[in-house]
């Protein structure tokens, strides 16, 4: 069994495709995919796409054996992934590059046929083809080169395919990957097959489903070189099978993200990894406020924010609205003290602290001096009257929107993560202060702005200290996103879209249930 890799050293020996999508080019993504330092020898440059190859050139023998000894004489070998040869003299230096080094992981894809139907490798090498196949330890034919290579008919059946792997294994001596890829119906299983070992030949047999995709170029080479890798971590084909036929139905199955070409596509090598592209600083808010442009043209719309911009909003409807910030604030600040709790820093735990203290007296106490001025009327869902409340004090408690709103803060508090609550709180900065600072910018224009009716809580809302606050709440939330997992990303962009239509409701419950 050969040693374990922290980090496995892998050589592809392949052609190269100058469109990405295979050869070594996906051999090179998919062993970064799967942890591993990848290396390159060229034995062939083609001109192909993701419709078909249009030219091979096959530069001489002596060239690949100088790349080959020039990394070989440098750097320790871990694993090698052997793909497109070309021609006879290609395969014979392999060969002879094998016995020398002995590398202790060495799969052979025998590429002999494109997803296209192209045919990569000359007639002639087949037989030198042959002989080389006894030096892998695993060979990974799709079921046409499986037929190739025994002479035989393309199975027809996945027992067929077995039967057909087992032969080939007895006749090379090396352990054999039967794919199902190219069987008809939407099973798609693989299995692992060697005739040597005395309890059966099939050593691990997993079930899998088709993915609907055109998106299959590549896939070959992708397998091939992603199972080298992690062999050379793990020491066993079965576990290594395991791990990478997961992270190859996900590649397919996120192959339409990449739109590339108009053939068939790649696969996406890095679907399970969005986390480790390098974000630059406010890459990821940026994106969060570019993913709710609709929603704040809605906000921008909203009849409460015209009339409160022109001074015509009615009493009833600012009071109901204010009411309902001040028992949203509360929930609001055990929202961030929850995120100062999760903080990593002690800046960033000061930060959130304060903004939970400023709702509970600097905020709450413009509300309470405007509404002690200001008797609030009830109205239930339904736009019934009820009782007056008094000042400071909404009376019948929270409408649906706040509720709504706090509980999803609650649940965000739940989470336990820092990243998806920082997410879940910033609209309520960022969308008020961008609100406040357009109305302000108008209200200041008036020539009668002192006269306006609300110029306090607009005035409020546009203070410097309030717009510096949300700019460092932006700034830690972006910071936090640069630290997520690809899965805690996504679940702060929910948090955030879901916190931004609240706010978007929160303007407009005034003229619904007021």
């Amino acid at each position: 069994m050969p040693r374990a890799a922290r980090i496995p050293r892998v050589l592809s020996i392949a052609g190269s495709d100058p469109s990405g999508g295979a050869g070594i080019q996906a051999d090179l993504k998919s062993i970064a995919a799967m942890g591993g330092y990848g290396m390159a020898a060229i034995t062939a440059l083609t001109a192909q796409n993701t419709r078909g190859v249009t030219a091979v050139h096959t530069p001489p023998a002596e060239f690949l054996a100088a790349q080959l000894d020039a990394v070989g004489g440098d750097i320790e070998i871990d694993a090698v992934k052997i793909g497109m040869l070309g021609d006879a003299a290609v395969i014979r230096t392999v060969g002879e590059w094998l016995e020398r080094t002995r590398p202790p992981v060495v799969v052979l894809d025998p590429v002999m046929i494109a997803t296209s139907g192209d045919r990569l490798l000359a007639e002639d090498a087949e037989e030198a083809l042959a002989g080389l196949l006894a030096k892998a330890d695993l060979l990974t034919p799709n079921l046409p080169e499986l037929a190739a290579l025994l002479k035989e008919p393309v199975p027809a059946t996945w027992g067929e395919a077995l039967e057909a792997g087992r032969r080939l294994s007895e006749r090379t001596g090396a352990a054999v990957l039967v794919k199902g890829g190219h069987l008809e119906g939407d099973d798609c299983p693989d299995a692992l097959v060697d005739a040597r070992h005395g309890d059966g030949p099939v050593l691990a047999e997993l079930a899998g489903r088709r993915v609907d995709t055109p998106n299959t170029h590549g896939t070959g080479c992708s397998l091939s070189s992603a199972l080298a890798t992690v062999q050379a971590r793990t020491g066993d084909w079965p576990r290594s099978l395991a791990v990478v036929k997961d992270w190859l139905h996900g590649a397919l199955e996120a192959s339409g993200q990449l739109e590339v070409g108009r053939g068939h596509g790649p696969v996406h090598h890095f679907h399970h990894a969005a986390a480790a592209v390098p974000l630059a600083p406010g890459e990821f808010a940026d994106s969060l406020w570019a993913d709710t442009d609709k929603v704040r043209a809605e906000i921008d719309a909203l009849p409460f924010i015209a009339e409160l911009d022109g001074g015509t909003l009615s009493e009833a409807h600012f009071a109901y609205y204010l009411t309902q910030d001040a028992i949203y604030l509360n929930g609001y600040s055990r929202a961030l003290a929850r995120v100062s709790a999760l903080a990593p820093s002690e800046e960033e735990q000061l930060f959130w602290a304060e903004g939970a203290h400023a709702c509970l007296e600097v905020e709450a106490e413009l509300h309470r001096t405007w509404l002690s001025r200001h008797p609030v009327v009830a109205h239930d869902a339904a736009g019934s009257p009820g009782a007056v409340g008094s000042p400071g004090r909404p009376p019948g408690g929270a409408g649906p929107v706040t509720k709504a709103y706090v509980d999803h803060l609650l649940a965000a508090s739940a989470s336990g993560s820092y990243a998806v609550l920082t997410a879940a709180v910033l609209p309520c900065y960022w969308i008020y202060a961008e609100v406040g600072a357009s109305l302000h910018s108008r209200h200041t224009a008036r020539p009668d702005a002192a006269a306006h009716p609300y110029a306090e809580w607009i005035g409020t809302y546009a203070d410097e200290r309030f717009a510096a606050a949300t700019r460092r709440a932006i700034a830690y939330t972006d910071m936090a996103g640069q630290r997520a997992s690809s899965g805690e990303r996504e679940a702060m962009r929910e948090a955030f879209m879901a916190s931004s239509v609240y706010e978007r409701e929160f303007f407009d419950a005034p003229r619904r249930f007021a």
